[in-house]
């Protein structure tokens, strides 16, 4: 029995924008979808229609009585991207991949496109900005060719459609939701009523045809993605695709999944062979040296679930101008900021006429407060001069009032510093299980954690050899008036390694 609708008799007017088509049920200055002003006008009177019960496709059943076979994720091919996908693509989930221009999203879709084709599912990668001689002469390079990976370059949306109902894939890639227009709209590709409408369209086939979709979309200047809001909330999956171009490592980041956590993270390596997955990317980010130098430290932060052990780096010089700079990369600079006034302020070193530069290596970004307390030793290493051990990572947070604050996941940060093959640790109190073979030296404040560090000794003087007869002989040595003698060096450190070295006061790091 059809749907049974009722038409009231006294219609009302409603306003439509011309810039995207929104349709609103009264003026107004701003249209509230594309923030366009004055593009709001009348076009009409649409009648109020109230819809009636209706037949129902099929019957509500309880929860256990659902097949969930037939949501099963098939892997992709890539590891990385099946990671951050929660174990592979749902048949009918549709993903949405944003990134900047260049950092690598049609390369890496292409690779998975090749791999992710078989004979019994075969995968249609349709192309809006590239002919289809560009898009072969890229998967020529990265060696991405399959007998089943069917390739279009189309920009209307029905002939997208069509070349869905010919080659019936079981993967479809869309490049990019931006280029794809339809004709029963007005309005140029890209603009919010065309990409609503392409969307809509394609995943209402995705779920009908139980097809996977991958859909590359563009971003703003401001890292967004640009186009309607009301995208993100269509689609099941978001994926931002993060890199500097003139870094090689790039990441993906699960914004929102419906079939998995958004805490995990794909780290991808771009070359000129195309991009490949790194199960082990904390290699990029740690620079092999024979002896330690001074101003750097290695912390483990967490990307997602995923720890990584990153190195920070600090410089100080002398400053010509008045007003000292201080620059960062790959750092937070109002964290930088905090952390510089509370080394000098509970830590005791002087930084007002330094230039202070601080960064990060292999391009990796540190956002997390875990860096505090590497950032905080690798400032008072270079402004001493005094290198840190090699095997020695540091992790905390640091407050205002100089305590070292516990941070999350110590225990899988240890873990991974253990496998990678470091031995000591100074981390805040309360550390939980530590690694076996592994020694965690315990801090509570920035004073501990800089009386820790290691000082090279200083020579000392030794006395006159004896000079020709009748010289006078040399005076008895004065009786010092300092403090007893300094404190051992800390067990933390093999003696090894302590070997030449002393601990330090916190006065004597000025």
């Amino acid at each position: 029995m059809a749907a049974r609708t009722k038409t009231t008799a006294k219609p009302r007017p409603a306003y439509r924008c011309t810039e995207c088509g929104n349709v609103v049920p009264k003026w107004v200055g701003r249209c509230p979808e594309c923030n366009a002003w004055g593009t709001v006008e009348e076009y009409g009177a649409v009648p109020i229609r109230t819809t009636a019960a209706g037949p129902v496709s099929s019957p509500a059943k309880p929860i256990g009585q659902i097949d969930g076979q037939v949501a099963t994720a098939r892997s992709t091919g890539v590891p990385e991207l099946d990671r951050v996908l929660g174990g592979g693509l749902v048949p009918g989930a549709v993903v949405l991949m944003a990134g900047e221009p260049g950092v690598g999203k049609s390369t890496l879709l292409l690779d998975v496109a090749a791999k992710a084709a078989t004979a019994q599912h075969r995968t249609l990668y349709v192309t809006g900005e590239e002919s289809a001689g560009q898009v072969r002469l890229r998967a020529d390079r990265i060696n991405a060719l399959s007998d089943h990976l069917y390739l279009a370059a189309e920009s209307d949306l029905g002939a997208v459609l069509g070349h869905i109902d010919t080659v019936n894939p079981g993967l479809l890639i869309l490049d990019s939701v931006q280029t794809i227009a339809s004709a029963e709209l007005d309005g140029a590709p890209g603009g919010p009523a065309q990409v609503r409408e392409v969307a809509n369209a394609l995943i209402r086939v995705s779920k009908e045809r139980g097809m996977a979709t991958l859909l590359v979309g563009h971003v703003t200047k401001d890292g967004q993605i640009a186009g309607p809001r009301l995208l993100e909330h269509l689609v099941d999956v978001v994926l931002s695709f993060e890199g500097d171009r003139h870094a090689r490592l790039r990441l993906i980041r699960g914004v929102k999944n419906r079939y998995g956590a958004t805490d995990e993270v794909g780290c991808f390596e771009l070359h000129d062979e195309g991009i490949v997955g790194l199960a082990d990317p904390s290699g990029l980010f740690l620079t092999r040296r024979d002896k330690p130098v001074a101003g750097t430290c290695l912390t483990v932060t967490l990307e997602g679930k995923r720890p990584l052990v990153a190195e920070v780096q600090a410089l100080m010089v002398d400053s010509q101008i008045p007003s000292p700079r201080r620059t960062t990369s790959g750092l937070e600079s109002p964290r930088i900021a905090m952390i510089l006034a509370v080394v000098e302020r509970h830590g005791g070193v002087k930084l007002g006429k330094q230039d202070i530069y601080t960064a990060t290596v292999g391009g990796v970004k540190l956002t997390e407060p875990s860096a505090d307390l590497a950032i905080a030793l690798a400032v008072a290493s270079s402004s001493t001069d005094t290198p840190l051990p090699n095997n020695l990572v540091a992790i905390g947070e640091v407050g205002l009032a100089g305590e070292v604050r516990r941070v999350t996941g110590v225990q899988r940060r240890l873990a991974e510093a253990h496998r990678l093959g470091f031995t000591h640790a100074l981390v805040p109190p309360d550390p939980g299980k530590v690694p076996p073979g592994m020694k965690v030296v315990e801090v509570s404040d920035i004073g501990e954690a800089l009386r820790a560090i290691p000082g090279r000794r200083r020579a000392s003087a030794k006395p006159k050899a004896d000079g020709a007869a009748g010289s006078a002989a040399a005076p008895a040595p004065r009786q010092s008036t300092r403090q007893p003698a300094r404190q051992a060096p800390v067990a933390a450190y093999p003696d090894e390694l302590m070997e030449g070295w002393e601990p330090v006061d916190s006065d004597e790091l000025i």
